[in-house]
């Protein structure tokens, strides 16, 4: 059988249902229907096509009664396809692909060419706020799994001509729809150009995690470095405010976010809120989270060293000591209490909605009175790793919560072996990994810090007008 279109319906027809294999799939549409005395039939899949929209076309096609009209497919799809998007196709491959992705397949007798109609309609949930990324001022609209709508919610905050959107199909199987997008006159080209290539480049047969498939395909990390060079946000509002500073936005079909890159550590921390407020209020959160996200790097490694150096204590600080013997040590403590404090999110993700409040009181109980009245473990250490569990909360980035969580227990393994040069050794490898770090541009991770530009830090560390 021949890899190409005929003018003879009959060949087109088995061309498309042996390579479409439709007569295996039931959700496969296929109409049989008459234009102007000429056999035609329609390829289209259930689910993915607006029934009243093809309900239109196809009265409009019962009424064609020229006869110029029907000169050739590029002719019908000017003069004869009402309401929507129409262009025509004569690669088989490209037609099977395009059917796949819920555009209809319009065959005629007599032309050697199909043409495609986009009446696609996707199943998606409402537009709500995400739960990742929740203000407390602002907009309430979220990315779907739709990436259409997302790039829709995009255009609405961004009406520019610079604003540019390329897509891109991904991998040999699924054919996944991935777009970048950017603002043509702000973003950095070579960069563009290198992400471009890579993603065109990509070899895999199907981005079955979405976004995580496609960054481990694009760009391989070391993976000895567990700070985060890409963000993510389920917030359009931010994926357009970064698009407009020039940075570089992947959207990737079937993913409820967006990828933003590149981003030092100071852009991974900032979320929406700071800009929602006056700059004061803004300053004051920025700051506030920066405190407590370090704090809950050295809280407890700095406990352990104090208990292990009782005489190194300040005496302001003495009353932190406690005398108490453990029938655990603390270092033990702590780590158990790290992965208990997992093991419950992990449980929390897992359990039904109306028995989450049910869950979580009693994992609170189990980890606080029971443990301690049973001489597990210690008020104290229950105090400061409640602390850490909290704080991981105060910035919805995962990727950067669970870096914190791994530079924390290093620390605390680092101290239990090698005391106080075991903690400093901590703290020169955490600089290590900081200053080793490289965005996806290859550009300082810590900039504007490292090297240093003080009027871009400043707008970095507070919220300026």
């Amino acid at each position: 059988m021949e890899n190409k279109l005929q003018k003879d319906i009959e060949s087109n027809v088995k061309l498309i249902d042996t390579r479409l294999r439709a007569d295996e799939s039931f959700d496969i549409l296929r109409r049989d229907i008459t234009i102007f005395n000429r056999k035609a039939r329609i390829y289209a899949i259930d689910g993915l096509v607006k029934d009243t929209v093809m309900g239109k076309i196809m009265t409009f096609f019962y009424g064609i009664n020229d006869e110029a009209q029907m000169k050739d497919a590029e002719t019908f799809a000017s003069c004869c396809v009402p309401y929507i998007e129409v262009n025509t196709e004569k690669d088989p491959d490209t037609i099977i692909q395009n059917v796949l992705s819920g555009i209809s397949a319009l065959f005629i007798d007599g032309f050697d060419t199909a043409v495609m109609m986009d009446t696609r309609t996707y199943p998606q949930r409402q537009t709500s706020e995400p739960d990742n990324d929740k203000v407390m001022r602002g907009s309430k609209d979220g990315f779907v799994e739709t990436i259409i709508s997302n790039i829709a919610l995009m255009r609405r905050r961004i009406r520019d001509v610079n604003f540019t959107v390329k897509p891109f199909s991904v991998s040999k199987t699924s054919k996944a729809d991935v777009v970048v997008c950017y603002m043509e006159n702000k973003v950095d080209k070579k960069l563009l150009d290198s992400i471009i290539s890579r993603i065109k480049n990509v070899r895999v047969d199907s981005l079955a995690m979405n976004q995580q498939s496609l960054l481990e395909a694009i760009y391989p990390k070391k993976w000895y470095n567990p700070f985060p060079k890409i963000k993510y946000t389920e917030r359009p509002d931010s994926a357009a405010a970064n698009a407009i500073k020039g940075n570089i936005i992947i959207l990737v079909d079937n993913s409820p976010s967006a990828l933003i890159l590149p981003t030092s550590i100071f852009d991974i921390a900032e979320e929406a809120d700071d800009y929602y407020f006056p700059p004061f209020t803004g300053s004051y959160l920025k700051i506030a989270r920066y405190l407590i996200v370090l704090t809950s790097v050295f809280i407890t490694p700095l406990f352990l060293l104090m208990m292990q150096n009782p005489n190194l204590v300040p005496e302001s600080l003495k009353f932190i000591i406690q005398d108490n013997d453990y029938n655990v040590p603390l270092f033990w403590q702590f780590i158990i209490l790290e992965i208990a404090i997992d093991g419950l999110r992990l449980a929390a993700l897992n359990t039904p909605t109306s028995l989450s409040g049910t869950m979580g009181i009693i994992g609170a109980i189990a980890l606080s009175e029971f443990t301690i009245d049973v001489g597990w473990f210690s008020t104290e250490a229950i105090l400061y790793m409640a602390f850490v569990t909290l704080a991981g909360f105060s910035q919805p980035n995962y990727e950067l919560g669970y870096c914190i969580k791994f530079i924390r227990i290093m620390l605390l393994i680092l101290t239990v072996i090698f005391n106080v040069w075991g903690f400093i050794a901590g703290l020169v490898l955490t600089a290590v990994l900081l200053l080793t770090n490289k965005t996806v541009s290859g550009k300082s991770y810590l900039y504007p810090l490292i090297p240093f530009n003080g009027k871009a830090f400043i707008r970095k560390v507070l919220r300026l007008r």
